[in-house]
């Protein structure tokens, strides 16, 4: 059988330049416009994150698409207690910044998508996981990044909440006890586009362009 992939060297400097563009304008949307996504358009995505990288071709990764207005309410729910559980942890204006903030696209977002790995995949005979059982969950933040930037160059915007307690969002969905919430997404067309990211916008963070992170020892 021919492997009638391209090869890397054939990508010109256009499409480098193209391709680091895209990762600077890869955002967290948290404003969405309501207008549904095509369901070509979505199959297009989980196809591209379907291409990532995975532990022993482990390929963990598993989407529920969330479209119950009962379930999504639960969600919902879930994500303010978590919220306001969480604002605890801060005081005086940071508290109040914190609390300003909009951080989920819950009610407006079109598409949610809960994204779990599972622990105990049929899939790869256990090749790579035995010593480090995480990269099953690594193998599928890889999946959310494919999914993320395949999505940002069709002009879709995608919002990742974490503001959850795993637990209640895999009862809530009734999900097996060997599936672990990688993350929920929020999917749709923004309301607006930004190259810098929101957090930065408000002042809650800016990015540390200084830090090295890359060290030789």
């Amino acid at each position: 059988m021919t492997d009638t992939s391209r090869p890397a060297s054939d990508f010109d400097d256009l499409f480098r330049a193209s391709l680091i563009r895209l990762f600077q304008l890869r955002r967290d949307v948290r404003h969405f416009q309501t207008k549904p996504v095509p369901m070509d358009l979505l199959k297009k995505l989980v196809r591209a994150a379907k291409l990532a990288p995975s532990v022993g071709l482990s390929e963990p990764w598993r989407l529920i698409s969330v479209e119950s207005d009962h379930l999504r309410k639960q969600i919902v729910d879930e994500y303010v207690a978590a919220n306001q559980q969480a604002s605890e942890l801060y005081s005086g204006d940071t508290k109040g910044l914190y609390q300003s903030l909009k951080l989920a696209g819950l009610k407006e977002a079109p598409v949610h998508f809960a994204v779990f790995a599972d622990a105990e995949p049929a899939q790869g005979k256990g090749l790579g996981r035995q010593t480090m059982p995480e990269s099953l969950e690594y193998s599928v933040v890889a999946a959310i990044q494919n999914f993320w930037l395949a999505a940002r160059a069709e002009g879709v915007g995608v919002g990742w909440v974490s503001i959850f307690r795993p637990e209640r969002v895999t009862a809530i969905l009734q999900c097996p006890p060997s599936w672990r919430l990688v993350a929920y997404l929020c999917v749709g067309y923004p309301v607006e586009e930004h190259e810098t990211p929101e957090l930065e916008r408000l002042g809650w963070e800016n990015r540390d362009n200084a830090q090295d992170a890359w060290q030789v020892r």
